[in-house]
């Protein structure tokens, strides 16, 4: 039986000293930023301390990171995937801005789904782009008619454009179908758009749920792999741009010059998906005994807030409505010392919503509900 990792106490969490812990006063909940309240794998405490032992310290190039991954795909998504296909990049995030401007002009269209990951725009932004929203459906799915009216328009007059697809979703954590991902497919192709698939969620797909990679139905596209969210590892971000068997995107991104992942962090990566199977397989038992647990808490306690259950992610998205005003996650940190994302910097739809972190322990996620619960006007 695998264990559940979810215990680590309330004390110790405090000694942390990663932003998630430091950013707000001693006496605020965080259950914001997307980090696991988790030790680290044994997997990779042993390969991160034996590589400080030997002093093996140098540039990366010798861990087998891309074999690793291109296994554990195979396994636990029957994807099989080339490592001639992948290229390892210095983070989702690097890896996802340098693949778009590949793909677009300066002044371009990039298409997302708001609400989603804020960085979706503010990266993009600063590299020239131009953000084109097509909102999710009221109950945070691809909106097909949506994402076809953007991509008609953004390629108007033969522009280029690209589409940032989030597979699964930040926030709500949807799961896309393959029907979904095939739709998506075929109106890239209609007009000529370049998909780019942050997958950095993927090793976390709840139980009723399946995982289908973006590439698995349209191979022309890109896709960015990481162990980073999974296996707890932001403290030393590392990557992979998956492309399709000769794909011309990936051929593109590889003509040109990007900063690849450091040492440890490949080093740590490799050994997630090589080795840390059994602690995964434990924390998604966690996750979703916890996202069940929120959700009878939310229907307990919390009357009006809206919740939807997340499908795969450890991020799951609560509706205030105007109880709380367009930014809910500001007051509810000001008046009941817990700190959740701010919905607004998800874009479109983001208003009166606030994004909460569900990997952590119970007894923290009950302390959580009842802060909110001591900050909602009186039914």
């Amino acid at each position: 039986m695998t264990a559940d990792p979810f215990i680590v106490p309330l004390e110790r969490l405090r000694e942390r000293t990663s932003a998630k812990w430091r950013y707000y006063a001693p006496d605020v909940l965080p259950l914001w930023v997307a980090e696991m309240d988790v030790d680290l794998a044994p997997p990779i405490r042993e390969a991160l301390e034996r590589a400080v032992r030997d002093g093996d310290m140098g540039y990366p190039g010798s861990t087998p990171y891309v074999e690793s991954f291109a296994a554990f795909a195979a396994a636990r998504w029957g994807w099989r995937v080339d490592p001639a296909d992948v290229t390892p990049v210095q983070s989702v995030i690097l890896g996802y801005v340098d693949a778009l401007v590949e793909l677009t002009d300066l002044g371009g269209a990039v298409i997302v789904n708001p609400p989603v990951y804020p960085p979706f725009f503010s990266y993009l932004r600063q590299a020239g782009r131009e953000i084109a929203e097509a909102p999710l459906t009221a109950d945070l799915r691809l909106d097909l008619d949506a994402i076809e009216r953007a991509m008609q328009q953004a390629t108007t007059g033969g522009r280029r454009a690209a589409y940032l697809l989030c597979n699964p979703h930040n926030p709500g954590g949807t799961v896309h179908t393959r029907a979904e991902l095939e739709s998506v497919a075929a109106l890239a192709a209609r007009y000529g758009v370049g998909v780019v698939s942050d997958e950095i969620h993927a090793p976390i797909v709840l139980e009723g749920s399946r995982f289908t990679p973006y590439l698995d139905v349209d191979p022309t596209g890109l896709a960015l792999h990481a162990a980073s969210k999974a296996w707890n590892l932001a403290a030393m971000p590392a990557a992979l741009l998956v492309g399709g068997p000769g794909s011309a995107a990936l051929a593109s991104f590889r003509a040109g010059k990007h900063h690849g992942p450091g040492h440890l962090g490949a080093i740590a990566q490799e050994a997630a998906y090589a080795h840390g199977g059994d602690w995964l397989d434990g924390m998604l038992a966690g996750l979703d005994r916890n996202r069940f647990l929120v959700r009878d808490l939310v229907a307990a306690h919390l009357p009006g807030v809206t919740h939807t259950v997340p499908e795969g992610t450890y991020l799951t998205w609560l509706g205030f409505g105007t109880m709380l005003g367009e930014d809910p996650a500001a007051v509810l940190l000001e008046k009941g010392r817990v700190a959740l994302n701010r919905g607004l910097d998800f874009g479109t739809g983001g208003e009166g919503h606030a994004r909460l972190n569900i990997a952590t322990s119970p007894a923290i996620l009950e302390e959580a509900v009842r802060r909110i619960a001591s900050v909602l006007p009186q039914q």
